[in-house]
């Protein structure tokens, strides 16, 4: 276990390899550390078995392989430009133009370094982007639930208008009864008094 921890990649293996070169890996480091194989430590070597076991299952999706190819080469596009950089600045300078990326192992670990640099980018940008859409799919869950709820307040406010509507019928149709009935007395009582004629002999 601690032998996978060490290396630079958990296959250990170039990633234009072949898929039968990729299967041949996997087996290997399969059984170097299946927990069976590391009673000392059943734990960690669980944690590298399923990371050997999801890394080989990535590379076999091509699509992915590709991505992870990509990320890859960018990283190694990267360092070979610094260490250009640092041997031109040499140059000028009228310094020995050597650095410490000449040396193979060196180089190897500054372009793992870049390329685990740009992977970390990669998973920081998709998760926000999850966070985004999980943010954009709760406000519009929420815009969903309060257009239901308005809907259904509507309807229920439809079917008490339609429930009432022959109390409020009635009762409006005895309030105009009691209207006109109290304007019948109103002008009864406004009538001017009979005059009675006096009758002269």
């Amino acid at each position: 276990v601690k032998q996978i921890e060490k290396r630079d990649s958990v296959l250990q293996i170039d990633p234009d390899a072949t898929d039968e070169e990729l299967k041949k890996r996997f087996r290997q480091l399969s059984i170097l550390v299946h927990p069976d194989k590391n009673q000392g430590d059943p734990d960690r070597a669980q944690q590298a078995f399923e990371a050997v076991d999801k890394a080989y299952k990535l590379l076999l999706d091509s699509d992915q392989k590709k991505k992870i190819i990509d990320v890859i080469q960018a990283g190694r596009e990267y360092v070979e430009h610094t260490v250009n950089q640092k041997r031109k600045q040499l140059k000028k300078d009228g310094k020995p133009v050597c650095v410490e990326e000449d040396d193979p192992e060196i180089f190897r670990q500054a372009v793992y370094k870049q390329t685990m640099k740009l992977f970390a980018e990669l998973e920081i940008k998709r998760k926000e982007r999850e966070a985004k859409d999980m943010h954009e799919r709760k406000r519009q869950r929420e815009e969903e639930i309060e257009a239901q709820e308005k809907v259904k307040r509507e309807k229920e406010w439809q079917k008490n208008f339609e429930e009432t509507r022959d109390g409020r019928v009635d009762s409006w149709r005895t309030f105009q009864s009691k209207g006109k009935k109290k304007e019948k007395k109103n002008r009864t009582f406004l009538k001017p008094p009979k005059v009675k004629m006096e009758q002269r002999d």
